[in-house]
Order: structure tokens, then C-alpha cells, then sequence
């Protein structure tokens, strides 16, 4: 009598799940590849052995023009992720975000600090700690949104408190904007465009020959 034929998979054998990773982590991961030492025990650990070490804080002030653009698309990216998966509303984050510079330093940083909390370096712990201070940021980013005035649909400056002797603020007023992703692109781009100016500024005024500053 022949033999039944098993359709089923081997429970043995392992499948792997497709994995999002619209969440960069900026370390590629690599196959672990054993060898056998002298003693006849395994080596290799599952990463490249030049894993870069956890990012640093991020100074928007001193980013080059090209780093800057870099890092508007990449916090960009991380945000509108954590508000998908975290269900945010505009009242802790808001569409205009990128208009407030309270809102870009807060999320940088939450950026960092997650980037660093799942970096394949860390212990496994870390993640836990980036959930409590998660909960801090919210607290925060409530109190800066609800300060700035922006909206879901509409946006205006952050008011400014005019000290004495100084020129008084400009009016404040609120802005309709249809579609925030035309409008993220356009902001980036009128910033990066600025930061270039002032570093060709810069260089001009370099000697050639000894990179000076005449």
C-alpha cells in the first residue's frame, strides 16, 4: 500500500514573517553565518560586526543643507508613522508640525531617543523606557500645540512675546491649508534653499587656497 501524502507543513520548519520596515533603523541586518572555532564552537551573532553605534542628538541649527533635507524626510516619515500606529490626534499631533519649531525639536528628540531605544546594541529593556517617556512627550507636545494655536486643517505662527524694547510681533492669523503634504514639501524645500544660500555665502568669503575665512 502507498504511502498517504501529507499536505501539511513541517512544524519544524520555520517561516518568516514579512516585516514593515517603513521604520528605519538605519542598521542592515545580515544572515548569521557559524563557523566553527578550533574548539569546535559556533561563532558569528546575526549582525555585521561594524553595527554603527546608536545615533547622536540631532542639531538642526548646524545640519548642512543637504543633512537637513535628509533629516526633515526621515522625521517626517517617523511621525506620520507613530501617529498611524499609536492613533494620535491632531491635539498631540498635529498636520502642521513642521510649521513649529517647539513641535520639530520635541519629535526629533522622540526620534533619537527611539532610534537608540531599538537599536540592535541595546538591551531589551530599552523599549519599555522609550514607552514612559513617550507618555511624558505626549504630555508636552499637548501643551505646545494647544500654545501654538495650529489646527487640523489651518495653521498660524506661535505667538511670540514681544520684551521691552523690542519691535512689536507680527499679527497672528490663522492660515487654511488644503493639503498638508504639498505644503510639508514646500516648507523643506524654502529651508534647505536658505541653508544653502548661507553656506555658499560662507565658502565665498573662504581663501581657495587655505580655506580661510578672509
Amino acid at each position: 500500500m502507498s504511502e498517504p501524502i501529507n499536505d501539511q507543513p513541517d512544524p519544524t520548519d520555520e517561516v518568516q514573517p514579512d516585516l514593515d520596515t517603513d521604520i528605519d533603523l538605519d542598521v542592515e541586518l545580515v544572515d548569521a553565518t557559524a563557523e566553527d572555532d578550533a574548539d569546535g564552537e559556533a561563532l558569528g551573532g546575526g549582525y555585521e560586526e561594524d553595527v554603527s553605534a546608536p545615533p547622536g542628538p540631532v542639531n538642526w541649527y548646524l545640519l548642512s543643507s543637504e543633512a537637513l533635507e535628509t533629516e526633515w524626510y526621515e522625521l517626517n516619515r517617523w511621525v506620520e508613522r507613530l501617529r498611524r500606529t499609536y492613533g494620535l490626534p491632531a491635539s498631540v499631533i498635529p498636520p502642521m508640525w513642521h510649521r513649529h519649531d517647539e513641535l520639530v525639536w520635541e519629535l526629533s528628540a522622540l526620534h533619537v531617543h527611539w532610534l537608540c531605544a531599538y537599536h540592535p546594541e541595546q538591551d531589551g529593556s530599552a523599549p519599555f523606557g522609550w514607552h514612559r517617556d513617550f507618555a511624558d512627550a505626549r504630555n508636552r507636545l499637548r501643551d505646545w500645540v494647544s500654545a501654538s494655536g495650529t489646527r487640523l486643517d489651518r495653521d498660524r505662527p506661535t505667538r511670540q512675546t514681544t520684551w521691552p524694547g523690542e519691535e512689536p510681533a507680527d499679527p497672528v492669523e490663522d492660515v487654511f491649508i488644503a493639503d498638508r503634504d504639498q505644503d510639508f514639501v514646500e516648507y523643506v524645500a524654502v529651508h534647505v534653499a536658505e541653508r544653502r544660500a548661507a553656506e555658499d555665502a560662507f565658502f565665498a568669503g573662504a581663501d581657495p587656497a587655505t580655506g580661510e575665512i578672509r
